[in-house]
């Protein structure tokens, strides 16, 4: 058994473990994979859905990972690459499925309504995250595709610039570069426009 302390290092050993059957290693694996998974998911799918939503996702990405582990061979861009490029499908397939659900405009109707505890935030500070949420995003939708995806990546998942470059097939300099471009741009517009951000 593999023993990854937590750390994003030994991951590839700890992939390939779990991929042989290894059945603490695939808890470990889950263990490390998750909190990055999520964090990714939640900075993907926009402030109009709850984090319940995004974590539905993060967990459908969890066992898709699981269920294609054992296909998983460790070539090209590395486990990194493997588990985000199912993310980023997931988080695509959630966007459609909303769009989808939006244009039918439907209602389910329910024989009981469900008792559910409220631990939601107060109606200011949920004012001020969807504000805030909001003004990101404004400023996000400046920056192309792959600037936005470099900046989830490395500032909302944590990923190093290695990490996130090999789940996007680039180097890490270039994602260096992308990344510093994209800040900058972002500054920029918050000096031009600080209230209309």
């Amino acid at each position: 058994m593999i023993r990854c302390g937590n750390t994003r290092a030994d991951l590839p050993a700890l992939a390939e473990a779990a991929a042989g059957g290894d059945r603490e290693a695939v808890a470990e694996l889950l263990t490390v994979l998750r909190p990055r998974i999520v964090r990714y998911c939640r900075a993907r799918i926009n402030a109009h859905h709850s984090h319940g939503c995004a974590d539905d996702v993060a967990q459908e990405v969890m066992l898709a990972a699981l269920t294609a582990l054992p296909r998983f061979r460790h070539e090209g861009n590395g486990f990194d690459a493997f588990v985000f490029g199912i993310a980023a499908h997931k988080v695509a397939d959630f966007h459609r499925g909303r769009t989808r659900d939006r244009t039918r405009d439907r209602t389910t109707a329910m024989a009981e309504v469900p008792e559910v505890s409220d631990d939601r935030a107060g109606p200011e500070q949920a004012a001020l995250r969807a504000e805030q949420r909001q003004q990101m995003r404004r400023l996000l939708a400046n920056l192309t595709d792959a600037q936005r995806e470099i900046i989830v990546l490395r500032l909302a998942v944590g990923m190093t610039s290695e990490e996130a470059a090999r789940v996007l097939s680039s180097t890490p300099g270039a994602v260096r570069v992308a990344q510093h471009r994209a800040l900058e741009k972002l500054r920029r517009l918050l000096q031009q426009h600080p209230d209309s951000a």
